[in-house]
């Protein structure tokens, strides 16, 4: 099928498209409200940032998928295939590496804890200002998540409207229910998620006359480059660029971030947490499969006559949304469906960080600074979920505002997320490190990881390491240009997008270097300083208690040995009992 665009009609969303919007929401309150009357007598703030350390293995998997999958999944990776290729594919080999890394090595400790605060350990294995100095880096990291959807222009939903909605709903199931309502909504959302996808690759599908085509396309189009074995560090993405670097990146939110430790050690036991984690594996590839292939499909459908190009869209995150309201504007509801997909993206996500930002607030700066009882510390929790929400709506009203600088601020994510995992990585595997290793080494992890942010923001790298595929409009037919253009700035165009100033200077290829190892260079300078001045000052002279580090009796590997080991002695001793009893026959 050939695109054009001059048949399409800016702002279709219709009644049933508000309706399943609106369904959404109201199903995600009726969660927090349910979980708010059956809990009514919980006492404890326990009880109310980790539902009761009673939940099962499945629905916090689902909670887990949910919680950074958000609106980014669902429109920008679409739109990372589109322009870039499928090779953000290879975050399937980085996401099984984090869940077996969080769960051997990070899981164990923070289980048999039963800690409430990640940040808690730091105090337990070294001391109080690393404990602190952690609240305060996660904190400002949760904040540069905040986001907001640019689907106003396409979808002529009320950006403010959108926002405030989500935000109140948002607020409302996370300060009543608690844990219990933030995990139970995101299985919810996550469904939402799938089915909006879903919807989108099956028309597409039928459009473009089967699946074949599309991979065609796809390959035609230079699109499916998983091939691209490339060491050059300098490369954007590659195999060794998404496979080593994310995995840093995703064992800093999995292994030690607030938001996702705290689901999985509510659950009723360590091999409950343990098998969360590895279903949260399946549904983090279906989800990654999903927005590439609907990327693919993205591409398949505008191969002849790029929106973005030609000016029809401001942004290439609306590139999902113009491909809805264009393919599924004669099935009311559907996009209504996949508006609900990308809005429950930033619902679970949101949710997370109030829920997560409520907790090391009362554990790491109240509870130890006040005689509260528990009552009391657990209506304060659903009094800072109310602020943390309230503060959410705004900073994502504010973000609608700052347009190109949120760029820079989610990059702080994974600039704080590297020093912070070397931090505890120093605790959980060296016996040895102290205080003023740690210290020390987390200050030099962070100088150089904002050093590298910075500069890459200042100076961006070139389209030679970042290497975006070619787009056309060769097939395009505008006959009323000027009624189709849904976009509010200058028309953008293809090659300025990736164009930057020459410049002379002999450390720009040192800014350059892929944004995925900002986290890894940050995680083994924290380790490597840190090592060095712990074993400088004294640090091989400290006796650490076993329960704050690893023990080889906290890997399944151990546990699977030992079960063969007593499977055999088993074993052998029945068919040495045979053998006495044939004996005496």
């Amino acid at each position: 099928m050939d695109k054009q665009l001059d048949s399409l009609v800016p702002g279709s969303f219709v009644v049933a498209d508000y309706m399943v919007f609106a369904l959404m929401l109201v199903v995600s309150a009726a969660v927090g409200v349910y979980f708010a009357w059956t809990d009514r007598d919980q006492r404890s703030s326990g009880d109310f940032l980790m539902g009761g350390r009673r939940l099962t293995a499945l629905p916090v998997s689902l909670s887990l998928t949910a919680s950074f999958m958000s609106a980014i999944t669902v429109l920008s990776n679409p739109a990372e295939v589109y322009r870039y290729g499928a090779n953000i594919g290879f975050y399937g080999i980085s996401y099984v590496l984090t869940m077996v890394i969080t769960s051997e090595v990070f899981l164990p400790v923070f289980y048999r804890l039963s800690i409430t605060s990640t940040y808690e350990y730091l105090e337990l294995r070294f001391n109080r200002t690393t404990r602190l100095l952690g609240t305060g880096l996660f904190i400002v990291q949760t904040w540069s998540m905040s986001e907001t959807l640019l689907l106003s222009a396409v979808t002529g939903m009320d950006l403010w409207g959108a926002v405030i909605s989500t935000g109140v709903v948002c607020t409302f199931y996370c300060t009543l229910g608690g844990l219990k309502a933030v995990v139970w909504t995101d299985v919810f959302q996550l469904g939402v998620m799938l089915a909006g996808f879903l919807s989108v690759i099956i028309r597409s599908v039928v459009l473009k006359d089967g699946v074949l085509p599309i991979i065609s396309d796809s390959q035609e189009g230079g699109r499916l480059n998983f091939w691209d074995f490339d060491t050059n560090p300098l490369r954007r993405h590659t195999f060794w660029t998404i496979s080593i670097g994310g995995t840093f990146v995703w064992v800093s939110i999995y292994g030690i971030n607030q938001a996702q430790v705290q689901r999985y050690i509510s659950c009723k036991s360590i091999t409950h947490a343990r098998l969360s984690l590895y279903i949260n594996l399946l549904g983090l590839l279906s989800i990654l499969l999903c927005s590439v292939f609907a990327g693919m499909c993205l591409f398949s459908v505008y191969k002849d006559c790029d929106p973005w190009t030609a000016g029809q869209v401001s942004a290439p995150d609306q590139l999902m949304p113009y491909l809805v309201m264009d393919i599924l504007r004669d099935y009311p509801g559907l996009p209504g469906l996949f508006v609900a997909a990308a809005y429950s993206g930033s619902l679970s996500t949101v949710s997370s960080s109030i829920n997560a930002l409520a907790a090391v607030t009362v554990e790491d700066l109240i509870k130890p600074y006040t005689n509260m009882s528990e009552k009391h510390l657990s209506w304060t929790s659903k009094g800072l979920s109310l602020i943390y929400g309230v503060l959410c709506i705004g900073m994502a009203g504010l973000a609608s505002l700052m347009g190109g600088i949120l760029q820079a601020a989610i990059s702080i994510f994974g600039i704080i997320g590297g020093p912070l995992l070397g931090m505890f990585t120093l605790g959980v595997l060296c016996p040895f490190a102290n205080s003023k290793g740690v210290l020390l080494g987390l200050m030099s992890g962070l100088v150089v990881s904002l050093w590298l942010g910075i500069g890459a923001q200042i100076y961006p790298p070139t389209p030679a390491m970042t290497r975006p595929l070619s787009l056309t409009t060769e097939g395009c037919n505008f006959t009323t240009t000027d009624s189709f253009n849904w976009t509010s700035t200058v028309q953008p165009t293809q090659p300025t997008s990736f164009t930057t100033a020459p410049v002379n200077r002999t450390d720009d290829n040192w800014y350059s270097l892929s944004y995925l190892y900002f986290s890894p260079i940050g995680t083994i300078i924290t380790i490597s300083v840190g090592l060095l001045v712990s074993l400088f000052t004294g640090g091989w002279k400290v006796t650490v208690e076993s329960r704050l580090t690893l023990t080889k009796e906290d890997t399944t590997l151990y546990h699977l040995v030992k079960f063969f080991k007593d499977t055999v002695r088993v074993a052998a001793v029945k068919q040495h009992q045979m053998l006495q009893t044939c004996n005496s026959c």
